[in-house]
């Protein structure tokens, strides 16, 4: 199963960490995947409630293997959908929404297929045994991951 650190938090919420490149590239050298939040106004920035931090184009590229980039505004999403290989999604608080790699994101307590990511508080107390998630969601995306 694969593991998707919010924002790049591995081990409980940092939100003073939440987002920073770097803090982004130490969970993928931990070996997770790390959903990261994207704005575009005159360049890339990332940050949850704002554009935070500027980062360049080349660095969702260079690690497009691991990012899941929900993108925060409409040119985030017009932009980045137009670069191949990128894993961009939007959602509000829609029950399901498809990435553009086909994995469905999936808010919490909804019905799951092997294609799903349900967002959870802890993914070390995960019990895939619940009606709504079984043994074969895709992915978990959390905050703690380890």
């Amino acid at each position: 199963m694969k593991l998707i650190a919010h924002r790049g938090n591995t081990q409980g919420r940092k939100k003073h960490l939440e987002n920073h490149p770097n803090y982004i590239t130490s969970a993928i050298n931990q070996g997770f995947d790390v959903e990261v939040d994207a704005w575009i106004t005159d360049t890339l920035y990332l940050g949850h409630d704002k554009p935070q931090y500027h980062c360049p184009i080349s660095f969702l590229s260079k690690y497009s293997d691991k990012l899941w980039i929900h993108c925060k505004n409409l040119k985030a999403l017009e932009t980045l959908n137009g670069i191949r290989g990128l894993n961009i999604f939007w959602h509000q608080e829609d029950d399901f929404t498809l990435t553009s790699k086909g994995f469905i994101w999936t808010y919490p307590e909804k019905e799951v297929s092997n294609k799903s990511v349900l967002v959870i508080k802890d993914a070390t107390k995960y019990n895939p045994v619940s009606i709504f998630d079984g043994e074969k969601c895709y992915g978990l995306c959390s905050d703690t991951v380890i």
